[in-house]
Order: C-alpha cells, then structure tokens, then sequence
C-alpha cells in the first residue's frame, strides 16, 4: 500500500493512494466504520507507523469490505498533500553513495576521481527543511547563486531499535519515500562541511508517498531518476549503490538508537547540476521531478 498525508479543509488526514492514482480518505473510512478494531484512527504516516503491523492488516481488511468508487475519488493532484512524514527529528543522509556521483564531484572540485570514502558519509536535514510533493522549494537570492538537486531513495523507520545487524535490518524497515536533497553548493564548500548546504528552508521535498515495505520485492535493484523541466538529468538504478540499504541501517544503528518515523536518504546517482560543464544549477521557475521505481514521483517548483 502507498500511504500519504493530506488536508481536508484545515484538517490532517491519512491517505491512500490506489493503483488509478486516486485518494482514498482512510482517516475518515475509519471514522464511519468503527469495527476496524483499531486502537485510535490515525490522522498521518506517522501515526500509522506507531499502530504496528496488525493495524495493517485491519486497515486492508477495512479496504476489502467497504467498496469504494474510484471514479468518486480525487486525485493525488487535486488534494493538499502534506510531507508524508511529520519530522520530530533531522532527516538522517547518505553522502557519496554512488560510484559514478563520486567520479563527478572529485573531477568537479579537482580531486583523483576514484578517491572513494572508507565508510559512510552520514549528515542530516532539518525538519524545517522539509516540504511535500506539490510544494514550493525556495531560491534563496541573497545567500546561492548555486542551488542543485538530488533525487535519494529514503528508507523509513517502523520500529525502535540499535545495534541492528544487516540481517536484521529490513526488519526495521516500513517502507519507502522519495527526497530530493536541494543543495546549496556554495555554502557546502564555503562552511567545509555540509549542513548548512544542505538545511535551507524547503530544501528537503520528500514524498508523495510511503510505500509500505511489502509492495517492493528490493529496494537495492530499483530504477532511479529526476528531470528539470522534462530533460532528465539523472538516472541509474539503486544497484548502483556502494552501500546498500541493510549496510546502511547497520552503520547508522551502531551505538545510535532509530526510531518509527525516522528517514534515512540514501544518496544520489550522477548528474547533478554542479559537475556538469558548464554547471547548470536551479533557476527560479524551473520544475524538478524526482522519481524512484514503485513509489512515484516527487514534484516541486523552484520560486524566488
């Protein structure tokens, strides 16, 4: 199932996605058919999450038993999505996961090409960075001159844990979203780290959706891509991926506890706009589409 989180009239809702593309309002599905067992009626993913799987299972048979006619039902595009997730806590990211992104960026800033990193490069995204699928991404005038983009798969925490093994880590895992990590290239190299770069306002667009971990056979084998204004930029295949999604999981686990609710960004193939030549970073006006195979895609607008 692909969940999302909307507004209806001001007010937050759970939604799910059908195969048609249309919204079905669980929240309020729930509310007039109260034999779901359910021990409260979730209003977002995150909600959602903390219910556990056997709430899964009554959701699906809730489905299942109240026909609904699709040809009733908005669609994604005409409802007020929401970012999938309600951040409490940064968005934990992945750098330089992907070989060919790696060769690119140390060509673009004049280091050997096949300097690769030892472990994982982790840093994260506030939530203030973040925003839904539809939103605004905002060109900050006065502090880039160079903002770019990068479409990640992000892995979604459904249960609390630490010290988790590889074997064990997609067993923490509920589903899957997109995020694209705008950047700020020239506060990245500026600061000599990457926070600041990457944790403008509206610079992490996630979403549209969660799709839940059991409608993707692998998340380690699933295509991957983003167009500016319909010219694709990048595309690859999470194959690509130095670290994989369990590897990841592990190394972030390590001595740190994950919680429900929590995002891991992945990292992003090659093609991004500063190692192009010339570079062709965001412009006001400009449409980015972010799209991983099986959950969609992540639309925003750059604005001013």
């Amino acid at each position: 199932m692909k969940f999302l989180s909307f507004t209806d009239h001001g007010q937050p809702r759970l939604g799910v996605l059908t195969d048609a593309a249309k919204v079905i309002d669980l929240s309020t599905l729930l509310a007039t058919n109260p034999d779901h067992g359910l021990a409260f009626i979730p209003v977002n993913v995150n909600q959602l999450i903390c219910l556990g799987d056997e709430a899964l299972a009554r959701i699906s048979a809730c489905l299942q038993a109240h026909h609904i006619a699709e040809q009733d039902l908005p669609s994604l595009d005409d409802v007020e999505l929401l970012p999938p997730l309600q951040m409490t806590k940064n968005v934990f990211c992945v750098g330089r996961n992907y070989r060919e992104h790696i060769i690119e960026g140390n060509l673009a800033r004049g280091r050997p090409a096949e300097e690769f990193p030892k472990a994982i490069e982790f840093f994260s995204k506030p939530p203030s960075a973040v925003v839904g699928h539809g939103a605004n991404v905002l060109r900050h005038a006065d502090l880039t001159n160079s903002l770019d983009y990068e479409v990640e798969l992000a892995i979604v925490i459904g249960r609390r844990g630490s010290n988790i093994s590889r074997e064990d880590a997609l067993q923490y895992v509920f589903g899957y979203t997109i995020v694209n990590d705008v950047t700020a290239r020239n506060l990245q190299q500026l600061h000599g780290q990457w926070l600041k770069g990457k944790s403008l306002d509206t610079t992490c667009p996630m979403g549209p959706v969660v799709v839940h971990h059991s409608a993707i056979e692998n998340a380690n084998d699933l295509t991957i891509s983003l167009t500016v204004n319909g010219e694709l930029r990048q595309s690859d295949n999470t194959a690509s991926m130095i670290f994989s999604v369990q590897t990841i999981i592990e190394q972030l686990s390590a001595g740190m506890t994950l919680e429900p609710g929590d995002v891991i960004a992945t990292g992003t193939p090659k093609g991004v706009g500063f190692a192009q030549n010339p570079p062709r970073c965001l412009d006001v006006g400009d449409v980015v589409s972010a799209s991983v195979q099986h959950i969609g895609t992540l639309t925003n607008t750059i604005v001013a």
